[in-house]
């Protein structure tokens, strides 16, 4: 959550001019202790040190995030608790980490509070504005993460992360005309970032606006010609929508590219027993077969049943032999065919 580090190091320079010189001495050892990771160590000498005098804001922030990474959280949020007090709530830092420890104890409404809290300290903290989307997405308050991901994109429209959130967020308002808008934007800002348009071909499939879809990973494909994920999810969105032919020209596609993708070859074997195509159905289960993808089985089992039923027992029987000769060890296979070839 928060950065821990930095907030350590802005402290320990506050900490020279509150403490006298031989509570510094002692902060210097702590401070080193805790770099060395010796966490439990540098707890006692902080305390010791604010016994002499040390700063008890510097103090209980250290000792925080000393128990912090020690994995105490408890401990860890009573000692930050110590520091906004000792700061009288102005120390913006000990907020962030004491709500980010709220999040690791699953206390998510204490957690949402402090980071209001600490964000009225520091409105321009863009990872508390992304953070507290994430409380509030854990909350199920979808408005209150849709807001909070808004601030954060307020204050950098040109971060790519913070893009892809504020269009989730909006995703689960089923504000789909508004994910894309803002996807479009960030590609139009970030023209390198192709995955902006397979995003986009996610988003538009999900609210079943299948042609857009595939026009958007078309678009990625035109960036990326050879991509074959995103021709897998081409062909998987044509399929959706009732446009199988297409998809297997695509899946053909795939595997002249990469005749080891044995999913693609699956999906257009399966494709191709659909449209009755079992000449190429076969084809694609022994290919992906060829490539260890135990689906394959499953593929010629069935045409293997259908031709049973069919009385085409002797085609029932080479399609199970075809199978076992990639699959020798299945049992099941073994059983089938000699089932099959009893004639029961």
């Amino acid at each position: 959550m928060c950065n821990l580090k930095k907030f350590f190091v802005v402290f320990l320079l506050a900490s020279v001019s509150f403490a006298a010189q031989s509570s510094f001495d002692l902060m210097e050892r702590a401070n080193a202790l805790y770099r060395n990771g010796k966490f439990k160590q540098a707890v006692t000498l902080y305390h010791k040190a604010e016994s002499r005098g040390a700063d008890p804001v510097a103090v209980s922030f250290n000792v925080a995030n000393s128990y912090y990474q020690m994995g105490k959280f408890p401990e860890a949020a009573a000692a930050y608790r110590k520091a906004v007090d000792f700061s009288e709530g102005s120390f913006a830092p000990a907020l962030f980490n004491m709500a980010s420890v709220y999040f690791r104890l699953k206390q998510y409404p204490e957690c949402i509070a402090v980071y209001h809290r600490a964000l009225k300290l520091d409105p321009d903290n863009i990872s508390g504005w992304l953070y507290l989307g994430e409380a509030y997405t854990k909350t199920g308050d979808k408005v209150g993460a849709l807001r909070a991901i808004e601030n954060a994109y307020r204050l950098d429209k040109s971060d790519v992360s913070i893009v892809y959130q504020l269009a989730e967020a909006n995703i689960a308002m089923d504000d789909f005309d508004r994910a894309v808008v803002l996807v479009r934007e960030g590609y139009s800002m970030h023209p390198e970032e192709v995955d902006f348009l397979v995003y986009l071909g996610d988003v538009y499939r999900l609210n079943k606006s299948y042609d857009e879809s595939a026009a958007a990973y078309r678009e990625a494909l035109g960036a990326r010609v050879d991509d074959v994920q995103t021709m897998y999810k081409l062909a998987d969105v044509l399929a959706e929508d009732k446009k199988p032919f297409i998809a297997m020209e695509v899946l053909n596609s795939i595997l002249q590219i990469k005749p080891d993708f044995s999913d693609a070859a699956i999906f257009l074997g399966n494709l191709a027993y659909d449209a009755k195509f079992y000449d190429r159905a076969e084809s694609a289960y022994e290919q992906a077969a060829e490539s260890g993808n135990a689906e394959a089985l499953y593929g010629f089992k069935n045409m293997a049943y259908d031709a049973h039923v069919q009385k085409r027992t002797d085609e029932a029987v080479r399609l199970l032999n075809v199978a076992l000769k990639y699959f020798p060890n299945d049992a099941t296979l073994t059983a089938d065919l000699l089932e099959m070839q009893s004639g029961n």
